[in-house]
């Protein structure tokens, strides 16, 4: 019996093999995680030129935009999927540079947040080379799954003085009246916190950039986790209850769901 859950896995188009997977073990590359619905994605424009950039920094050369485009529609009709959670991968086997880059394509069943509340507990950490979405994330990983074991969803990346950075797998925002409050220490700028910056400035709703630290969150209304699979209130972190009805913590998730998907 086929295992329904298993990804398919391309590479530079092909079937991987052990050979071709052999070239990509030093893990040292970045990729991208979205989620695919009737072959359409929210942010595609944001996720390519995220490749192309990590691309161009870690490895002195681009990537393609219409290269990663039809990766992954290959990818996809190989693996009979509409829907799905997709990861791209790009590396660099030979590490010279500017030397034409390897794209992994992981095609898994699609997967949706949540909408209950999450609670966090915040750790001691932040990633290395944070803006990019690097390989190699055992720090989040590690920290993850051990607050995981003791009940929390997610882990929140601090670092000195309690200052938030973002989450393990999440983004971070926080509420206060009518406007929204994003961390300004080192962090992803992930796909969904890029689209939601859009769309708040359309709505015409107050954003701010400010430095962070866990005292400060009693002053909030609410607090919000975002990610590819979209936003969830939160409702505790670390000792610290949070609300979860905070009219702009609906407004946030609204205008998440309502924002357009691309043709890949």
């Amino acid at each position: 019996m086929t295992d329904s859950s298993a990804p398919l896995i391309e590479v530079d188009g092909e079937p991987a093999t052990a050979d071709a997977l052999a070239t990509v073990l030093p893990g040292y590359g970045h990729f991208t995680a979205m989620q695919v619905r009737d072959g359409r994605v929210r942010g595609l424009r944001f996720h390519l030129a995220r490749l192309d950039g990590s691309t161009r920094e870690l490895f002195g050369t681009g990537v393609d935009g219409d290269r990663v485009r039809g990766a992954v529609r290959h990818a996809l009709s190989s693996a009979g999927r509409t829907d799905a959670s997709v990861r791209v991968h790009v590396y660099q086997p030979d590490e010279a540079p500017g030397a034409p880059v390897t794209l992994v394509v992981a095609v898994r069943p699609p997967a949706d947040r949540t909408d209950r509340a999450h609670r966090v507990r915040s750790v001691p950490y932040w990633r290395p080379a944070a803006h990019i979405k690097h390989l190699g994330g055992f720090g989040q990983g590690y920290h993850l799954r051990r607050v995981e074991a003791d009940g929390f969803d997610e882990a929140l990346l601090t670092g000195p003085g309690g200052e938030i950075a973002e989450g393990a797998v999440t983004n971070i925002g926080f509420v206060t009246g009518g406007t929204v409050v994003w961390p300004t220490a080192p962090h992803l700028r992930g796909i969904t916190l890029q689209l939601l910056e859009e769309l708040l400035d359309a709505k015409g709703i107050p954003q701010l950039r400010r430095s962070l630290r866990l005292t400060d969150v009693p002053a909030y209304d609410g607090a919000f986790l975002l990610n590819s699979r979209g936003t969830s209130p939160i409702s505790l972190i670390d000792d610290t209850p949070l609300a979860t009805d905070a009219e702009l913590l609906a407004t946030v998730a609204a205008l998440y769901a309502g924002a357009p998907w691309d043709a890949i």
